[in-house]
């Protein structure tokens, strides 16, 4: 018999939630063949089997487990199954017609419909109600054992239920209570602590979008080509954050005790969402990147946190973080700093709005941003200096190849 133990996710974890098992009790594994997914408070990992054989679970969907906890065993003895072979049937199924059941007045009368999920709905029915985007739990099933048959949805439809106001607010007073999630505990632990361990303040100001949206509309199809990758907003802004790390060094500094680490590197977190929650992958040393190598990684990075692949590695020691609430439809917010790091830049939703422009009022796209900083290691000279350089550079993009300074100062000097 081998046991299956959990297995340690990264320094300082100590316990995991099983989130869900990939195969089914009594299955036979083969060695390294993925058998459940486990939920740390930084990823979300998958656990393989150790060895082949038949396994027995330990532990359920749900449960908190501390590393090394045994969660499955293996039976080696067992034989693998041999596969059968089911073409023939398959086809002879496909080909024969299914015999409708009929049901009497009488059976009818004496069944009592159930309400049930779209689990327990016949295919056709299950495609009818997504398609008119129909809530399973308000439609009575008839069929066998509850079921929901394409009748039902019909008569759903047939006694006037307005599909928009099957979803949503039901009218009734029911509750559900969930567990929150390793990664939920952490993040929420991990915000409290910001609010009560920093001295969090937070800068805005304004960008106009017009030269990097003209730069982007002129080149985005020559840059695709030629980098196979697509040319977006966020390449822009971590080229010019990491500029501006360079002219104001304590703004990629951390407090390590009663000192100040300063970091000669700029390692930039980019806040992406996935269906665990919002994830943090780091650009390491984003300050010798590329624009495509930047928009590359981010792309690579997102894809993994979105499919639950990404590493704990690669999800710490960022220096400094990007957030981007705009593509969400947020106009302005204050971002909270990711610890240790001391700072954190917000990006928002571009909208044209009328600006002054030379005594003349124009319609401009603007993005409002939001520096958020601790003010115990960074001035508010520096986080506005900071925040109006990354302005500037966004506005005239070929201050970004220049060190953030005009191009002509740079090639007289000064």
């Amino acid at each position: 018999m081998e046991e299956v133990k959990v297995p340690s996710p990264g320094e300082s974890i100590t316990e995991v939630d099983l989130a869900s098992w990939s195969v089914a009790e009594g299955d036979y594994v083969e060695i390294d063949e993925v058998i459940a997914e486990i939920d740390s408070d930084k990823a979300t990992l998958e656990l393989t089997a150790t060895a082949s054989g038949s396994i027995s679970f330990k532990a359920e969907e749900g449960d908190t487990l501390t590393v090394g906890d045994v969660i499955a065993e293996i039976d080696t003895s067992a034989k693998a199954p041999a596969k059968k072979k089911v073409e023939s049937s398959e086809k002879v199924e496909a080909s024969a017609p299914k015999e409708e059941k009929t049901v009497t007045p009488a059976a009818k009368e004496e069944k009592q419909p159930t309400i049930v999920n779209d689990s327990n709905a016949s295919p056709v029915a299950k495609k009818m109600m997504e398609a008119n985007q129909m809530n399973p739990s308000n439609i009575q099933g008839s069929g066998s054992g509850g079921r929901i048959i394409k009748q039902d949805v019909l008569n759903a439809l047939s006694a006037g239920i307005n599909p928009s106001s099957i979803q949503g607010w039901g009218g009734s007073r029911d509750s559900n209570r969930e567990k929150m999630s390793s990664l939920r505990r952490k993040v929420a632990e991990r915000l409290v602590s910001v609010k009560n361990d920093t001295a969090m303040l937070t800068t805005f100001n304004e960008i106009d979008m017009s030269e990097v949206m003209a730069l982007r509309s002129r080149l985005k199809d020559k840059f695709r080509e030629q980098h196979d990758v697509n040319l977006g907003f966020m390449s822009f802004f971590t080229k010019a954050v990491t500029e501006a790390l360079n002219l104001f060094p304590a703004v990629n500094a951390m407090i390590d005790g009663n000192e100040v680490v300063y970091h000669d590197y700029a390692d930039v977190g980019i806040a992406v969402s996935s269906p665990k929650g919002l994830m943090v992958p780091v650009l390491r040393n984003a300050e010798q990147m590329t624009f495509a190598e930047v928009e590359a990684e981010i792309k690579r990075l997102a894809v993994k946190a979105r499919d639950g692949k990404i590493s704990i590695d690669e999800m710490t020691g960022g220096t400094f973080t990007i957030t981007n609430g705009g593509v969400f439809g947020s106009m302005m917010s204050t971002p909270i700093i990711n610890p240790p790091q001391s700072a954190i830049l917000g990006m928002h939703n571009i909208v044209e709005r009328p600006v002054a422009i030379n005594g003349s009022v124009e319609v401009r796209p603007i993005m409002y941003v939001a520096l958020s900083y601790d003010h115990r290691i960074i001035d508010g000279k520096e986080s506005v200096s900071f925040l109006v350089k990354v302005k500037e550079m966004i506005e005239n993009p070929t201050k970004i190849i220049f060190g953030g300074k005009d191009p002509d100062e740079v090639l007289l000097g000064l």
